[in-house]
C-alpha cells in the first residue's frame, strides 16, 4: 500500500538516483513525460467517458475498446492517485491489444476525477484528502462496486460475453481485484495485481477459495522487504485453492513502478510486467 513509509522509501530512492546518475537519469526513473509505446499490430480503438450506476451512487469511468468486433473485457482498479491520464493511456494500450477496458474512479463516492495535479506525490496534503475517501472503501463496498461494474461491462456491445473477464489493480487496487474475482467468480477468470497492498491480510486470503481466476501478482522489491512473508502466504492460499498464480518479486522495482507517471516508474520492469499480463489474459480469457 502507498503509505508514509513507502513514500519516504521512494523519495530516498529518487534522491540516490539523482546523486548517482544526475538529473537526466533520475527523470527517466521518475517517469517524467514518458509515453507508453503502442503494441505491435495495434488495433484502432474508440474510448468514451461513462457513468455507471452502483448500489451506492454513480461512478465515473473511462471505457475503451477496439473500434470493431467483440472482445474480452478487463476491469481496471487504479492506484491511490485515481483515474488520470496515465491510466487512460494504459487502458488505450490494452485496448489496442484486443481488450474492452473499463477503468473506474474508485473514489466516486467522494470526488470526481482527476483530483491530483501532474507530478504530485503521496504528500501530506494528498494523504489528508484521500484518507476519508479510503475509509468508505470497505470490502463490502468494493464487492458491491465490483458486481455493478461487471454487470455494466456485460451489457456493452464491444464485449464478448462468451469469454471471461480480466481485472487488474495497482497499489490499493490489488485487494479490489481479489474482491471482484471472489464476488463474480463465474465471470472473472483472470486477475493481475501490481505493487498491491494488503493482499495477504487474513480477510483477503479467505476470499481465494471463492475465486475461479488465474492470477499474476507482481510485487515491488521494497514492499517485499517490509513484508517478506506476504508472498508465501499468497502462494499457499492459491495452491490450496488449486488456482494458478504467478507470484514474483520484481527485483529493483519500487512500489509504484508500473504507471508511466509514477516517480519511480521502471520502464524495463514495467514492460516485463505488461508482457506477463498479456500472457495471462491470452491464456485465461481464451
Amino acid at each position: 500500500m502507498c503509505d508514509e513509509l513507502t513514500a519516504a522509501d521512494n523519495e530516498r530512492f529518487l534522491s540516490d538516483a539523482m546523486t548517482r546518475r544526475g538529473f537526466g537519469a533520475a527523470a527517466a526513473v521518475a517517469g517524467i513525460g514518458l509515453l507508453l509505446p503502442n503494441p505491435a499490430n495495434a488495433l484502432a480503438i474508440k474510448g468514451r467517458d461513462v457513468e455507471i450506476p452502483t448500489p451506492d451512487g454513480t461512478a465515473d469511468a473511462y471505457f475503451v475498446a477496439p473500434a470493431t468486433g467483440r472482445h474480452p473485457a478487463v476491469l481496471v482498479w487504479p492506484d491511490v492517485f485515481g483515474l488520470r491520464p496515465a491510466f487512460r493511456q494504459m487502458a488505450d494500450r490494452l485496448a489496442q491489444s484486443g481488450y474492452a477496458v473499463l477503468t473506474i474512479n474508485h473514489f466516486y463516492r467522494s470526488t470526481e476525477v482527476p483530483f491530483v495535479t501532474p507530478g504530485q506525490g503521496f504528500d501530506q496534503a494528498l494523504r489528508e484528502k484521500v484518507g476519508p475517501w479510503r475509509e468508505l472503501l470497505t470490502p463490502d463496498a468494493v464487492s458491491r462496486d465490483g458486481g455493478a461494474f461487471v454487470a455494466w461491462i456485460d451489457k456493452q456491445r464491444e464485449v464478448d460475453r462468451k469469454r471471461g473477464i480480466g481485472s487488474t489493480g495497482y497499489c490499493m487496487g490489488g485487494p479490489m481485484v481479489m474482491l471482484t474475482a471472489a464476488g463474480s467468480p463465474a465471470r472473472v477468470r483472470a486477475g493481475a495485481t501490481f505493487h498491491g497492498g494488503g493482499m495477504a491480510a487474513d480477510d483477503m486470503l479467505a476470499r481465494v477459495p471463492l475465486m475461479k481466476a488465474s492470477f499474476l501478482i507482481a510485487i515491488a522489491a521494497n514492499d517485499d522487504a517490509k513484508a517478506p512473508g506476504d508472498k508465501d502466504k499468497l502462494r499457499a492460499a492459491f495452491a490450496a485453492a488449486r488456482l494458478p498464480a504467478e507470484i514474483e518479486v520484481y527485483q529493483g522495482a519500487m512500489h509504484g513502478w508500473c504507471p508511466p507517471d509514477s516517480k519511480v516508474y521502471d520502464q524495463a520492469q514495467a514492460d516485463r510486467a505488461w508482457a506477463r499480463l498479456l500472457a495471462l489474459f491470452d491464456k485465461a480469457l481464451a
